[in-house]
């Protein structure tokens, strides 16, 4: 498994939510993107993937508002947050972000590996390969692509069978789509930075498995 994120530090994830929270203020306010920042150190200028999430506050509960992102390293990070960002505003899934709920949102960034192709003699063995609170996963067959983030199955307390069946929902396949031997199943880590409270102080979130 490759471990190229682990030189993020916390000053790096401390950096990029509050960047990501600049950027979607500024575009929900203006429409107006930005440019990268180019006084940052190297690490931040390395190309890697990155999701950036948006969770609205309702009575001390988060929902979720938005989460875009790029699974693979195509852009130095400090840009391909922004772009994460600007796009976790207008998720397809939700209405556009308006100003009104900025004082009500937390922003999270997710730091991640290269997805690397799990391999199996027989599909039923990623049941024991994909290990909830430390992989993410990326489905893939034909057109079909789907991506969860390694937070959500401790979220939602899913075990791995669940974990690769809601994958597979989310790229449009059948739930059981894994099973089948055309099926790619890809696993990455990531390093996660949110808000604790709106624009509030910035934490390392560790999962649990």
């Amino acid at each position: 498994m490759a471990e190229g994120i682990i030189n993020i530090s916390d000053d790096d994830g401390v950096f990029l939510v509050k960047l990501a929270r600049e950027t979607i203020e500024r575009f929900v306010r203006t429409g107006k993107i930005g440019s990268p920042p180019l006084d940052v150190s190297s690490r931040l200028k390395e190309k890697k993937g990155v999701f950036v999430t948006i969770n609205k506050l309702i009575h001390g509960s988060k929902h979720l508002r938005g989460c875009i992102g790029y699974p693979l390293p195509h852009f130095p990070l400090v840009e391909a947050t922004m772009r994460s960002a600007v796009e976790a505003t207008r998720d397809p899934r939700f209405p556009p972000l308006r100003e009104d709920e900025l004082d009500s949102i937390v922003v999270e960034v997710t730091v991640l590996s290269v997805p690397e192709l799990l391999k199996v003699k027989n599909p039923k063995d990623y049941v024991e390969k994909v290990k909830v609170g430390r992989d993410g996963l990326l489905v893939a067959r034909g057109p079909f692509r789907g991506l969860l983030l390694p937070q959500v199955p401790v979220e939602w307390n899913w075990d791995a069978e669940t974990f690769l069946c809601e994958c597979c929902m989310k790229a449009g396949l059948p739930p059981d789509a894994w099973l089948d031997r055309d099926t790619e199943v890809y696993v990455f880590r990531g390093v996660i930075f949110e808000e604790e409270e709106p624009r509030g102080k910035i934490v390392r979130k560790e999962l649990s498995d």
